[in-house]
């Protein structure tokens, strides 16, 4: 690790059109796009990533999709249910990823789709 780099957190979400393979997978890659391209992120700087899925998307794993991402083959990958609350976000991803980045680093945390209502102050 570099001196100058520092272990920061990044969290974000969006939402998935439905409960396909498809869907999720359009979902995820738009997910880690953002997350990647709005903080300038080198991809090996990029440690590990901790997916959480609403009860109602069930087709696929969400890191899956994530691992086959060029370049994140080094990436620690986990997918958790997310607890369940009446009149959450349907078909919702949220991630929280692990990376390095410099010292004073502005830190954009994505918030897409229907999750942006999540965190409307991060969008």
């Amino acid at each position: 690790m570099k001196d100058d780099y520092k272990v920061t957190f990044i969290r974000g979400a969006t939402t998935a059109s439905g409960n396909s393979v498809e869907e999720i997978e359009v979902a995820v890659l738009e997910l880690i796009d953002a997350l990647i391209s709005r903080n300038n992120l080198i991809k090996t700087n990029l440690l590990s990533i901790t997916f959480t899925a609403t009860k109602d998307l069930d087709a696929c794993f969400p890191a899956s999709i994530a691992r086959k991402c060029k370049g994140l083959n080094s990436v620690a990958f986990l997918d958790c249910q997310q607890m369940y609350v009446v009149n959450d976000v349907d078909f919702c991803i949220r991630l929280m990823a692990q990376v390095l980045l410099p010292p004073n680093h502005l830190v954009k945390h994505p918030y897409l789709r229907g999750a942006a209502k999540l965190r409307s102050d991060r969008c």
